[in-house]
């Protein structure tokens, strides 16, 4: 017996009399802490049996789960409680014989004491070697909110692990910091950070970029004068009352009176010069007298006030005189917010919709059912928000989904829905700011919140006796018992059966009462988005190999008990007899055209999806819809610039979606302290996407490396492709609250903004037969791309940032940058006009002058406010 478990077992003794009698949901809730240490992210080379335990690619770490008692009285010997926890990460292995671990589905895990377990004293800590598959690389993927079961209590969360905001992952040591297939990125700290925004040229200051405005226009003469504007009257033909009244909105949170300087003006159609004469293009005329608009459409009349108010500062202030002539580079500019993993409330998404309209982007993409949650009010099927909107500690999932993503047992954090009512509220809100709400339920994959929600109604009116009224909106075969697993763990469940006929029924109901909902809002649906992704079994993967293979490689599976999904399922397997189908390996693009054709005669004119949900099509023409759009998200350094032309090719609308400069829940920088998923990109930030050129993807290729800092080559082999536009990505798994998923999405949505409405003059053509690599070819001018960046930075900055914190937005803080030198110390910050604070001792916090020479250890940044706080950072490390 080790010296450790001796002694516990003293100490324990010690204590016995102050344990309790029987387990105590609430006590252990209120006692224990569990943290998680990385011992070697490269498992493997430390003596794991990664292939043996089944990783992917035999990619395993090993490390250590920790539990200690932080409580008064001993936690008994023996059983009686389960813990349970979430973990991103497959837990591979839990080498201890006192505690057996199962996994329930998805992340959620049970830990569960044995008859040898000796109980825990207070102060003890138990320590537990721990396997899992590849990596722990950030402080978010150690999820909080694990929870105490006792049969007959109510569930109890660990207080010690409630937080959002703390972390539960012990700090990196060594190299662990790094991706073990590689880095040869330095780890971003306040030096490196002063190096990196050292070498992207000087910043600005507000006067020189007052005539700058984000997205930038595509042409501007100044004139010789100055207006002073403290207030608008708005005086414009061509749109709505609800229009006009969400730019007054918009001139109000700026801080400007309701009367004032005249903005005249309307639509002028093809009056305007050639290339701005498409829909959302406008003429702004400043002058002594005031303002005049003319736009193409009531879209460009709104884009021009929108152009004024984003040349005044917060509360106005003087404006040059000038004529802008703009339009839009793209007709499809948009973002993507997840509000099915967490729910994210319909105030945020009404500040999104508002900062959306103001930097021009049009198309905002609902997230809105995955295995995690369904989140939209459908009548005549309350099972989908009653059951699927919720999680909770009902493992017979009649309640309510199990949790997952650190939720918690009580619907603790990620639960919620829209009502029909928010739904309409929103997208008619979304239409007076000129955005169409494109509305996505995921399928035939990612849809176990449906699936289970529906199995809940089929229980319920089963047990009354209606057994066809059951039947009408099951989504699986009961007779299917396929072996899956899905890319985030669940099993069969996670997948719509396409060969049941409650399926059709349910897609036909659904798309339904969403179209009539967009009736009501006055914006008809136009745009169904199917999902399509990840249909899949990933044990099946090129990282896996049977049991029998010799593969180091490779990760051990028993091959002959995997299933492609639906493989067993006896409906799917009568169409193949039938001849209606080849192979359950042909349903998911079969049921792409068949939801199609239910689109189509909902009169709707296009219909999306991932690109994986189109897979294998010959062409657009496949699908019964007048157009369908592919959203790409395919990484450059994975061959996206010549996948996103095919698709082009075949005549699908294309908008580019490249996870490693367009996903939103991707850490800001490399450093371990940051949150976010980062399968494709460690570092995202806004000067990253900023630098994203759409037109010419291999052009990428010579600016930024791929995830682990690799430079790679493309070249343009494709001939030229027209895209339909771009957008943001905020998938929301490790966004838990509001806050947090508004810190990720800002900054970052104007450098999109930027880029989806303005081509840039560092841009450069597509050429067939060229090719870029990072430190090889020269081609781009990196000096323009920098003079346009500060540029940028100074307007996000000086106008930008505190329009935002008037807003009531929680966006990213600058981090501070310095360095210590013989010259004393130097600071730096993202854009200029950021605050910074120092502390000598990480608790008392002084303003920073820019040029003031301390030698503070603690740095951090600040809002304009002085409300918010960055992390602290801590100079010379």
């Amino acid at each position: 017996m080790g010296v450790k478990r001796l002694l516990g077992m003293v100490v324990l003794a010690a204590w016995s009399a102050g344990s309790w009698a029987a387990p105590d949901a609430g006590q252990l809730g209120q006692s224990l802490f569990m943290r998680v240490a990385v011992d070697s992210n490269k498992g493997a080379a430390a003596g794991a049996p990664c292939s043996d335990l089944g990783a992917d690619w035999a990619s395993c770490l090993k490390g250590r789960l920790i539990l200690e008692n932080k409580g008064g009285q001993a936690v008994p010997a023996g059983g009686g409680w389960s813990l349970y926890l979430h973990s991103i990460r497959r837990i591979l292995k839990l080498d201890t014989p006192d505690l057996a671990i199962r996994r329930i589905t998805g992340d959620l895990y049970q830990i569960t004491p044995t008859a040898s377990f000796q109980g825990l004293a207070p102060g003890q800590t138990l320590e537990l070697p721990l396997i899992d598959e590849y990596w722990i690389l950030q402080e978010s993927d150690v999820l909080p909110r694990p929870y105490v079961v006792v049969d007959g209590q109510a569930p109890a969360v660990l207080q010690h692990n409630s937080s959002d905001d703390a972390s539960y992952l012990l700090p990196l040591t060594g190299d662990n910091w790094k991706n073990p297939a590689g880095e040869l990125r330095p780890l971003m700290n306040m030096a490196q950070r002063y190096h990196s925004f050292s070498q992207r040229g000087a910043q600005l200051s507000a006067a020189q970029v007052a005539n700058r405005v984000i997205p930038a226009v595509r042409r501007q003469q100044l004139g010789g004068g100055e207006l002073l504007v403290r207030g608008l009257s708005l005086n414009l033909s061509g749109v709505s009352p609800a229009q006009r009244e969400a730019l007054e909105q918009r001139a109000a949170q700026l801080g400007l009176r309701g009367d004032g300087i005249g903005v005249s003006g309307g639509v002028v159609g093809a009056r305007l010069p050639a290339d701005i004469a498409v829909s959302g293009g406008y003429r702004l005329l400043i002058g002594q007298h005031g303002v005049k608009v003319e736009g193409f459409d009531a879209a460009g009349v709104f884009y021009g006030v929108q152009t004024l108010l984003g040349l005044l500062p917060q509360g106005g202030g003087q404006v040059r005189w000038m004529t802008a002539e703009d339009a839009p580079r793209y007709a499809h500019r948009g973002f993507m917010a997840d509000v099915a993993r967490n729910f994210k409330q319909p105030s945020t998404v009404r500040r999104l919709i508002d900062q959306m309209a103001a930097y021009k982007l049009n198309k905002l993409h609902l997230h809105l059912s995955d295995d995690e949650g369904w989140r939209l009010q459908i009548p005549g099927l309350p099972e989908l928000t009653d059951v699927g909107a919720r999680r909770c500690h009902d493992l017979t999932e009649t309640q309510c989904l199990v949790p997952q993503l650190g939720s918690g047992p009580a619907n603790q954090s990620g639960g919620g829905y829209f009502t029909r009512a928010d739904y309409i509220s929103l997208v008619s809100y979304a239409q007076a700011r000129f955005i169409e709400v494109i509305p996505e339920f995921d399928m035939p994959a990612h849809a176990r919140a449906a699936v289970v929600a529906m199995e809940a109604r089929y229980r319920k009116l089963l047990a009354q006796g209606q057994p066809q009224a059951a039947a009408e909106y099951r989504l699986l075969d009961p007779q299917d018992q396929s072996n899956t697993l899905s890319v985030q763990f669940y099993d069969r469940h996670t997948y719509l059966n396409p060969c049941v006929p409650g399926s059709q029924r349910f897609v036909a109901k659904l798309v339904s009462e969403v179209a009539s909902m967009h009736r009501d809002a006055g914006q008809p649906l136009a745009t169904w988005h199917f999902g399509g992704d990840e249909a899949k079994n990933i044990l099946l993967g090129p990282g896996f190999q049977d049991v029998s293979g010799g593969d180091p490689g490779k990760g051990k599976v028993r091959m002959a008990e995997q299933d492609q999904p639906w493989g067993r399922s006896s409906a799917c397997q009568t169409m193949i007899a039938k001849g209606q189908l080849k192979s359950v390996a042909d349903l998911p693009l079969n049921f792409a055209r068949e939801a199609s054709r239910i689109v189509a005669n909902q009169g709707i004119a296009t219909m999306a999806a991932w690109q994986d949900g189109v897979s294998g099509a010959a062409s657009s023409a496949d699908f019964a819809t007048r157009n369908t759009m592919v959203t790409e998200w395919d990484t450059l350094y994975w061959g996206a610039a010549q996948a996103v032309n095919g698709y082009a090719a075949k005549g699908f609308k294309t908008v580019l979606a490249l996870p490693d400069y367009l996903y939103f829940d991707f850490p800001y920088e490399l450093n371990p302290r940051e949150h976010g998923y980062y399968w494709a990109s460690r570092d995202t930030d806004s000067y990253k996407v900023f630098s994203f050129a759409p037109d010419n993807l291999p052009q990428n290729a010579e600016v930024m490396p791929d995830r682990q800092g690799q430079p790679f080559a493309v070249s343009s082999s494709a001939a030229p492709a027209q895209y339909a536009g771009i957008q943001g990505q905020a998938w929301t798994e490790v966004m838990r609250t509001d806050q947090e998923f508004e810190t990720m999405v800002y900054p970052r949505l104007l450098a999109l903004a930027e880029r989806a409405w303005h081509k840039a003059g560092w841009e450069r053509p597509y050429t067939v037969g060229e090719t870029y690599q990072l430190g090889v070819t020269h081609l781009v001018d990196k000096d323009a791309l920098n003079r346009d960046w500060q540029q940028f930075a100074a307007v996000l900055g000086w106008r930008e940032a505190p329009k935002l914190e008037r807003a009531g937005i929680a966006y990213r803080l600058p981090l501070p940058a310095g360095l210590s030198g013989p010259n004393g110390l130097a600071t730096a910050t993202e854009w200029p006009g950021a605050r910074l604070e120092y502390s000598y001792d990480g608790r008392s916090w002084q303003f920073y002058s820019p040029g003031q020479q301390v030698q503070a250890r603690y740095w951090r940044g600040v809002s304009q406010d002085g409300r918010r706080g960055s992390r602290v950072e801590t100079l010379g490390n």
